[in-house]
């Protein structure tokens, strides 16, 4: 992984990370990579808070990989600071090389730089895969998320 680099995204790599978003069954139907407006307008109320860390990982100039770090302060657990992985996507034709393991390792020791006590993520139930690849890297299925669309 020496080629790869890991740094903040940009707006310039805006399309290269809606495109890995939508690069798949769950995506496809969410995503909308013809209209960049509500991406780039989320990204600069990302790049604009401190706790919020979208990444991506580029290979020879190429975006190859994606993901979004977020840290929580808190009171529950003693004060305890955690921090939740989101969005991680690598392309396609770069799928089963470790990059996924390489970029995950950069958000859990990111994490602890940032002073998190606690590392969580949710992924989809459908992502039996992803399941195991999370499971393989030390994090356990602990609990049940939910969501409420607005």
């Amino acid at each position: 992984m020496g080629d790869l680099e890991i740094r903040p995204a940009t707006a310039d790599d805006v399309a290269a990370i809606v495109a890995m978003l939508a690069d798949d069954s769950l995506g496809a139907q969410r995503e909308s990579p013809d209209d960049l407006t509500p991406y780039l307008t989320a990204l600069e109320r990302l790049a604009s808070d401190p706790n919020q860390h979208l990444v991506v990982a580029v290979r020879g100039g190429r975006i190859v990989g994606t993901l979004q770090l977020t840290i929580i302060p808190g009171l529950s657990r003693r004060g305890t600071t955690r921090s939740i992985i989101e969005g991680v996507r690598v392309h396609a034709d770069e799928r089963g090389g470790g990059l996924g393991t390489h970029l995950i390792e950069w958000a859990v020791d990111e994490s602890r730089r940032q002073d998190c006590q606690l590392v969580q993520l949710t992924s989809d139930n459908t992502r039996t895969d992803a399941h195991r690849f999370y499971e393989r890297l030390g994090f356990t299925a602990s609990h049940v998320g939910f969501k409420l669309h607005l």
